[in-house]
C-alpha cells in the first residue's frame, strides 16, 4: 500500500503507561521507526510514580501526553486517549501496553490489512515474547464460553510457520489491537466496570455481535514484555483475573453452564494455580 501523509488513513496509536517508564521510552522509540506516514501517537499516562510522564515529554516533547490523575486501570485509561484520537479525527485508534516494541513494518501492514478487509472492525499482529523472539505470545485469541475459557493461540509454541495465514479469531487481545472507528461510533469505549483483564474480550465480543469480524495479520508483529506490571505468575494476577471472568460468565455464558461445566473448569484452574503456589512458581506479591 503506497500512501503518504496526505493519503493514509489517520491513525493514532493510544500507548498507556502506569510505571515502567524504560518500558514506555522504548516503546516509543520502535513506534517512531513505524513505516506508516498517517501515524500519530498519544501516551496516557496513568498517575505513574517512577517519573515516566516526566521522561517523555523531556524526550518526546512533540508527542501529545495525557497525564490521569488517577490509576484508571487499562480500560479507564485507554477510553481516555480513545477520545482524545476521536477528537483529532482518528480513522483507527491502535491501543498498545507500553511495554511492547513493534517492527518498523506493523502498522502499515495493520492499515492495509484493514483497508482490504473493511468488514474487519478489530485486528491484530501476530506478537512474541520480548526475551524469545522466535516464541508466540499470541497468534489469535480463542474463546469457549460454555466451558468459561478463553486462550491465546500459539502461545509458548516456537515459531516455525504455523500461523502464516491471515484469519478470523475469536477476540483481539488489548495488549496491541486495531480498533476502526466505525466500531467505537457504534458500540461505544472499554467497559470500565472490569477491574483488570476481560476488558479484550469482552470489546471483541460486543464487536462480533454487532456484525464485524476480528482479524489476526501475522505479517504484522510486535515483541511483548509480559505482563510488566503485575508479574508473569502470581497470586495477584490470578485473583483479579477470576474476578473478570465472572463477569464475563454472566454477561455471555449459557445459563446452565453457571452451574454444570464452568465451574468444573473453575475448580480445574484453581488446582493448577495451587500447584504452581506449593512449588514456588506462583508468586505472592503485596500489591
Amino acid at each position: 500500500m503506497v500512501t503518504t501523509a496526505e493519503t493514509a488513513p489517520r491513525l493514532w496509536c493510544v500507548v498507556l503507561s502506569w510505571n515502567g517508564r524504560n518500558d514506555t521510552l522504548a516503546c516509543l522509540k520502535s513506534l517512531l521507526l513505524s513505516r506508516y506516514d498517517g501515524l500519530r501517537i498519544v501516551v496516557v499516562d496513568n498517575a505513574s510514580t517512577d517519573g515516566s510522564a516526566d521522561a517523555v515529554r523531556a524526550a518526546f516533547p512533540d508527542i501529545p501526553l495525557i497525564e490521569n490523575s488517577e490509576n484508571l486501570r487499562w480500560a479507564g485509561g485507554n477510553n481516555v486517549g480513545i477520545r482524545y484520537a476521536m477528537e483529532q479525527g482518528a480513522d483507527y485508534i491502535l491501543l498498545l501496553n507500553n511495554d511492547i516494541e513493534v517492527d518498523a513494518e506493523m502498522i502499515a501492514r495493520l492499515a492495509q490489512a484493514a483497508s482490504e478487509l473493511p468488514e474487519a472492525g478489530i485486528l491484530a499482529p501476530k506478537i512474541y515474547y520480548a526475551a524469545q523472539p522466535d516464541v508466540i505470545w499470541y497468534a489469535g485469541g480463542g474463546v469457549s464460553l460454555w466451558r468459561g475459557l478463553f486462550w491465546h493461540d500459539g502461545i509458548r509454541e516456537k515459531d516455525v510457520g504455523q500461523f502464516e495465514k491471515a484469519r478470523d479469531v475469536d477476540y483481539i487481545t488489548g495488549c496491541a489491537m486495531l480498533i476502526r472507528r466505525a466500531v467505537l461510533e457504534q458500540i461505544g469505549e472499554l467497559d470500565e466496570r472490569f477491574y483488570l483483564y476481560g476488558e479484550d474480550v469482552d470489546y471483541s465480543l460486543r464487536a462480533k455481535a454487532s456484525g464485524y469480524r476480528l482479524r489476526l495479520v501475522p505479517g504484522a508483529t510486535m515483541r511483548h514484555k509480559v505482563s510488566a506490571s503485575l508479574g508473569p505468575t502470581s497470586l495477584r494476577k490470578f485473583l483479579i483475573r477470576t474476578r473478570s471472568n465472572l463477569r464475563l460468565y454472566r454477561k455471555y455464558a449459557p445459563v446452565w453452564s453457571w452451574f454444570t461445566t464452568i465451574p468444573i473448569f473453575a475448580v480445574l484452574d484453581a488446582v493448577r494455580a495451587a500447584l504452581l503456589l506449593v512449588t514456588g512458581k506462583l508468586s505472592r506479591l503485596k500489591s
